[in-house]
């Protein structure tokens, strides 16, 4: 069984790899209509099991961003090559919100990877200590209420200017939740970091994206 990554410390190289990976995953299943297999030159560290998504954003004539899909796991129930593959060919044809991507397409799209930490459960004894413990930029969030649940990375509420009150509100939305059940007792509030990587443009050079 594969060991759960929790404190592992992801270089530049290795975000060149998995993001390369994601993409080739990708480009695999639209040709063959099958997962690509685990490289053979895959580091040990990806072999340790670990929450991810793939982030597709396709660029227009402008160069404006627009997501095309994103799929991924929260928590760490693969090995993060595995996770990667599955994630970035879900996100390509799996994401409900939109149609499949196809092969010319990725001439337009680029990809990003967020690697997750272990979810950790926020406790407080009013939900207004809410406000002061998640820190926009740092953390992502997933609601939970009943078999209710949603989840928003950490750079979405940058994306979007949102504070934390907006975070917390439109994570609740996500889950299929009214707005205020962040502040219900009954719902469950878990937060996450996230290292991400990215192309600059599509199928160009990758980066580490500061939040």
């Amino acid at each position: 069984m594969a060991k759960e990554n929790t404190n592992q410390e992801y270089t530049l190289k290795d975000g060149q790899f998995l993001v390369k990976l994601a993409r080739n995953s990708i480009i695999h299943y639209l040709t063959f209509g099958e997962l690509i297999e685990q490289p053979i030159e895959t580091p040990d560290k990806f072999l340790q099991d670990s929450g991810v998504f793939v982030t597709l954003n396709k660029l227009d004539q402008n160069k404006t961003r627009s997501l095309r899909g994103c799929i991924g796991f929260p928590l760490p129930v693969y090995p993060l090559v595995i996770a990667i593959i599955q994630a970035a060919k879900s996100a390509a044809v799996g994401d409900p919100r939109f149609p499949i991507v196809t092969i010319p397409e990725m001439k337009n799209i680029v990809v990003e990877i967020t690697i997750l930490t272990q979810p950790q459960e926020l406790e407080g004894k009013d939900f207004k200590e809410y406000l002061q413990k998640i820190k926009i930029g740092r953390d992502g969030l997933i609601i939970r209420k009943g078999v209710m649940s949603g989840l928003l990375l950490p750079q979405v509420p940058i994306d979007w200017g949102w504070d934390v009150k907006e975070f917390l509100e439109h994570t609740c939305n996500k889950a299929g939740l009214p707005k205020d059940c962040w502040k219900d007792p009954k719902t469950t509030i878990e937060s996450f970091s996230g290292i991400i990587f990215q192309e600059e443009e599509p199928n160009g050079k990758v980066v580490q994206e500061e939040i």
